[in-house]
């Protein structure tokens, strides 16, 4: 996966983010997607090796490590993280949309008309459009945090694990590789993804306020142009 690519997109759209989402892309590019691919791919490459069970019977140990592990942590964080900062893109391409709309507004009435103020400018459909964009990051935070723990009914991953599927002859033991250091990096990831809906609500708190604020503050100034 490119993840240089994404960063680098992402980037345009850190200019139009507010201080709360600035910190949400440190967050995510820092402490999410460098421990991923530095530390957490290594740390899950030698899952399905290294799990053992005390059986010699062919297919029991590929049987009960599909049975624990029906979907790859790695592969779900990686499935996560494309999920939560795709919406940011809509972002961008509206703003691009904007610019667009801007030049050709220029083109056909002179430099000196002006269809936006800013095209980045969080007013109007823009502002639907990048508050979308959080309810649906928070959204994947939640789903995916739902689904690790329904999958795994724990973010904590045990020592030993009792498998009796078949073929396997009895109830087996199946021992998993390095089950501390999987967990320290699950809860990590985990704390992590928390932290991003902690930051995408007040973001999302903060836009709704200003709005709130700039609405009443028009208010009072065309009541103050027109009184009753």
């Amino acid at each position: 996966m490119d993840w240089k690519g994404l960063q680098d997109l992402l980037s345009g759209v850190n200019k139009y983010s507010t201080a709360f989402g600035r910190i949400w892309l440190s967050v995510v590019f820092v402490f999410r997607v460098m421990v991923f691919v530095v530390a957490a791919e290594r740390v899950w490459g030698d899952e399905q090796g290294h799990f053992d069970c005390n059986t010699r019977q062919p297919g029991c140990t590929n049987m009960c490590y599909n049975y624990f592990f029906p979907i790859s942590h790695v592969r779900l964080w990686a499935l996560q993280l494309i999920f939560v900062t795709c919406p940011s893109f809509m972002v961008v391409l509206h703003v691009a949309y904007r610019e667009e709309r801007e030049r050709k507004f220029q083109a056909k009435h002179g430099a000196d008309c002006h269809l936006y103020n800013n095209p980045g400018q969080k007013h109007g459909g823009l502002w639907w459009t990048y508050l979308f964009s959080l309810i649906f990051k928070s959204a994947m935070e939640v789903l995916f945090l739902y689904l690790l723990h329904m999958i795994y009914d724990s973010f904590k991953l045990p020592r030993r694990v009792k498998c009796d599927r078949s073929p396997c002859p009895n109830m087996v033991d199946c021992f998993i590789s390095r089950p501390t250091e999987k967990t320290v990096f699950t809860y990590f990831m985990v704390g992590t993804s928390m932290l991003c809906v902690v930051l995408n609500l007040c973001e999302i708190f903060y836009l709704i306020a200003v709005r709130v604020v700039r609405l009443k503050h028009r208010g009072g100034h065309i009541h103050a142009l027109h009184p009753s």
